[in-house]
């Protein structure tokens, strides 16, 4: 008989165990269970965490004389904007100005215009003769250099404003050149229209005068009240007197938390313990998305989140849409010693590109063992919890960090009642009549950012790729 024509074996005639029994009793090799939501959490870690008793940390500053220089916010029906009139308030002229039906007064006054990118609003030296409200777009501001050459001195973008000293001001002249760069639609005031609405409104021409007769408080340029110093003198002047004014209503930061309940069946965790404790991964993997949550809202939550409390003062825009590496040293040099910038993993990618066009290619810093993107020194961490618009723009965060150097830091208080980890804790809430026990985790946490310009943001990033 050839080979060919032997029969082939069954399964009955097998000679040896299968794998497939075998494996009935054998004990498998596994791992813990993977979670594939567990990031690197840079953020978290780059953070000096500080210990608050009491739940509750107050910033003392020094007294800041409040200007009102925020974002004004409007209404989009369709292509139409209308600003909202307690918007106004953001104007420093009108920021004490609480009569929302004067402000609507003026409000509808405003009239919208679509300009094409290369549009001059305003010229140096003209008259200023309208207020502009930003609804959409970016323009520049141009100056003359010292030796007549013409140099950007900044960008404006979406609810920013110009030409507000129309209101006080009457002999007010434009003292910079400003154009747009897109498309961009602006919300205007012209002269003649702001003189029939206070001819309507007297008490806004009142409270306009009275802000453009009242003194302006000494001040240092970063608007805190003025120490005063004297220095170079010689014999024996009279020295002046002075006193450190404080913030008589300093912000307070309460400890936020994120919380779960967790729930085991106690059939599970009686007989399905081997070679795993099942409550003990359960817990683990609920703590890693707690985790998660507390890093997400470090950077969003609209009470203490980053990206919420950047001062608008240290808010710039990228030049050309992508970020480049002018971008990224105009956000180093608004503030001394930036330990890190923190950006999504998009706008590495890039501002990587933008490296590569000018043929630079930063290098890396050791960070905790790892390699991380760096510019200038200053490590790039990612953190994919900012967000990315639909219009696949985002932001890129500059910090100083810690107590001491009056950065951004961290807040929780350790030592709770049945502490599990720092500051989360895990409490046993019973067995129900379904056998189900429960378990409440909670996480508590927040951020402070001490002074203003211990955090910036290059804002408006474009982190797609344009197409060639």
């Amino acid at each position: 008989m050839t080979i060919e024509e032997m029969p082939a074996r069954t399964e009955d005639q097998a000679r040896s165990l299968s794998t497939t029994a075998a494996r009935q009793l054998a004990t498998t090799t596994k791992s813990v269970p993977q979670m594939q939501a567990i990031s690197s959490r840079w953020l978290t870690r780059a953070l000096p965490w500080v210990q608050v008793n009491g739940g509750t940390y107050r910033v003392n500053r020094r007294l800041t004389y409040t200007v009102g220089d925020g974002i004004v916010t409007f209404a989009i029906n369709g292509g139409a904007a209308k600003v909202i009139p307690l918007e106004l308030k953001e104007l420093h002229q009108l920021h004490e100005f609480s009569d929302e039906d004067a402000l609507a007064e003026l409000g509808r006054r405003f009239e919208q215009q679509d300009l094409e990118a290369g549009t001059v609003i305003a010229e140096f030296g003209n008259p200023m003769d309208q207020v502009v409200l930003i609804v959409h777009g970016k323009v520049n501001k141009y100056g003359t250099g010292q030796y007549g050459e013409q140099t950007m001195l900044g960008q404006l973008a979406d609810g920013d404003f110009f030409g507000d000293d129309t209101l006080i001001d009457p002999s007010a002249i434009w003292p910079v050149t400003i154009k747009t760069v897109t498309p961009t639609t602006i919300l205007t005031l012209p002269r003649a229209a702001l003189d029939q609405a206070l001819d309507r409104v007297p008490e806004l021409r009142e409270h306009l005068e009275r802000v453009a007769t009242d003194p302006t408080p000494a001040q240092n340029r970063q608007g805190e009240a003025n120490i005063e110093i004297s220095s170079g003198h010689e014999g024996e002047p009279e020295l002046l007197g002075t006193y450190v004014d404080y913030d008589v209503a300093p912000r307070e930061y309460e400890l936020s938390l994120a919380q779960s309940v967790l729930r085991v069946h106690s059939r599970v965790a009686d007989l399905f313990n081997d070679p795993m404790n099942q409550v003990e991964q359960q817990l683990r993997l609920t703590v890693e998305a707690l985790y998660e949550r507390r890093e997400h809202e470090l950077v969003n939550n609209p009470n203490f989140g980053l990206l919420h409390n950047c001062d608008l003062k240290q808010r710039i825009y990228s030049e050309s849409g992508a970020p480049t590496p002018d971008d990224m040293d105009e956000l180093l040099s608004m503030r001394r010693s930036t330990k890190l910038f923190l950006a999504h993993p998009k706008a590495i990618a890039a501002f990587g590109r933008e490296c590569n066009k000018r043929g630079l290619y930063p290098d890396p810093v050791e960070v905790n063992g790892h390699r991380v993107p760096a510019w200038r020194g200053v490590p790039i961490f990612p953190c994919g919890k900012i967000p990315v618009s639909p219009t696949q723009t985002t932001s890129i965060l500059a910090m100083r960090t810690g107590e001491k150097d009056q950065g951004v830091i961290g807040l929780h208080q350790t030592g709770i009642p049945d502490e599990y980890e720092p500051s989360l804790n895990v409490r046993f809430k019973g067995i129900d009549d379904q056998s189900i026990i429960s378990y409440l985790v909670s996480c508590y946490f927040s951020a402070a950012v001490l002074v203003p310009d211990a955090l910036g943001m290059l804002d408006n990033v474009l982190v797609a790729r344009q197409a060639d």
